[in-house]
């Protein structure tokens, strides 16, 4: 599994025009192939008059789903230059579509393979990237009298406080980084005397 992968920051759309074609690119961070296909379908009715939506997407921390599509502009001209954009600046888990209104000047292959793949990058650079770091998920268990000084120890050392649920006793579920894991059960014993019990989870990225 990929220690940590980078993607989009926030949903946000950038807009360049070229010999009086406009294409603008409107970017989703997605967890699913059914959410890209859903931002995809919204943008096209978005624009219904436009001649063309092409889009590209990358899903997986490591990048392993990628799709891709001209929707009628010359083949590998706008989803592939598109996608390879998404690739080469290492973003994972986003969407992009790029509407072209047709301005009347034809721009020739090459041209618009630098004009989907640069407006791309362009609203990357826009928008921004954030990086996903891979965490275990633990679970810590711990009486009432010492679960807020926990929880406020937890916070205060920049530990990812996940979840907190009280009953008979109080769970605080973290997510920590794989090689932190020997370190904070000595912490965690000396914290609480010994008392609270420590339960590994799954993975997620956070």
């Amino acid at each position: 599994m990929q220690e940590q992968y980078r993607t989009l920051a926030r949903e946000g759309v950038h807009e360049i025009e070229i010999n009086k074609s406009r294409f603008i690119c409107a970017l989703a961070p997605v967890a699913t192939e059914t959410e890209a296909q859903d931002f995809i379908a919204r943008i096209r009715k978005e624009h219904p008059t436009a001649r063309h939506n092409c889009f590209a997407y990358v899903l997986g921390a490591d990048g392993g789903v990628q799709k891709a599509s001209d929707d009628g502009e010359p083949g590998g001209t706008a989803g592939v230059p598109m996608l390879q954009m998404l690739v080469r600046r290492e973003v994972r888990y986003v969407v992009a579509v790029v509407t072209r209104y047709f301005g009347g000047i034809k721009l020739g292959a090459g041209g618009l393979i630098r004009a989907y793949g640069g407006v791309v990058g362009e609203a990357l650079d826009a928008l921004g990237t954030v990086t996903r770091q891979r965490f275990r998920l633990v679970t810590v268990t711990v009486d009432h009298q010492r679960a807020g000084r926990v929880e406020n120890d937890l916070r205060t050392t920049g530990r990812a406080v996940r979840e907190v649920t009280y009953g008979s006793d109080v769970r605080i579920e973290v997510g920590l980084p794989e090689a932190d894991l020997d370190a904070f059960r000595g912490w965690l014993a000396d914290a609480t005397a010994g008392t609270a019990g420590l339960e590994l989870g799954g993975e997620a990225y956070g």
